[in-house]
């Protein structure tokens, strides 16, 4: 009769050890991502400090009515704000915002670009957007409504989700280059408009 010693493990036992260790494994595997991500947001760590857009994301909720904007297309809209007659800063977004939507080439017609003034334009501005925009759609601007959201007076560049939500804002100084990667980054995740 052989006796075993203390160092000796009973046979029965392997199996059952391995057994444990493969179910610690396995639920190790399958609730880690998910603790480790819980605690990545409760606890705010791990979190990347930037961003991969260059405007002001307006992530509240804002449509084209809360801007004091009456009309909306079923596209992805560049709207250029001002809340006084369009100006020299106003017409540099109105070239621009036409030019953003032609640099989009085949995804052009997902897209639409708009001028939302408070006041009626010049004359000579009126003809040239009629001969040199025709495609450029025309909204009337609640002025008062535009600056309690705002605050700014000067013209502003905004992107439009299909339905009517405001998603990025630019000032006047805007480079073209940046809008159309933010459109086009937006485009390329969206399956609407």
């Amino acid at each position: 009769m052989a006796t075993a010693t203390p160092l000796e493990v009973p046979e029965h036992s392997k199996p059952r050890a391995r057994g444990r260790l493969q179910l610690l494994l396995i639920l190790l595997v399958v609730l880690g991502p998910m603790v480790l991500a819980t605690s990545m947001y409760k606890l705010k760590f791990w979190v990347p400090d930037g961003r991969s857009y260059h405007g002001v994301m307006i992530g509240n909720g804002e449509s084209l009515s809360d801007l004091g904007v009456a009309g909306q297309d079923e596209r992805w809209q560049l709207l250029v704000s001002t809340p006084t007659a369009c100006a020299e800063d106003c017409q540099r977004l109105v070239y621009l915002a036409r030019q953003i939507q032609v640099g989009l080439g085949r995804d052009a017609s997902r897209a639409s670009h708009a001028l939302a003034a408070a006041q009626p334009a010049s004359a000579d501005y009126q003809a040239l957007l009629g001969r040199e925009y025709p495609q450029l759609q025309r909204y009337p601007l609640d002025a008062q409504r535009y600056l309690q959201k705002v605050g700014e007076a000067g013209p502003q560049l905004w992107i439009v989700d299909p339905h009517g939500n405001l998603v990025l804002r630019y000032d006047a100084k805007v480079d073209g280059k940046h809008v159309l990667d933010d459109l086009r980054h937006l485009l390329k995740l969206s399956n609407i408009g």
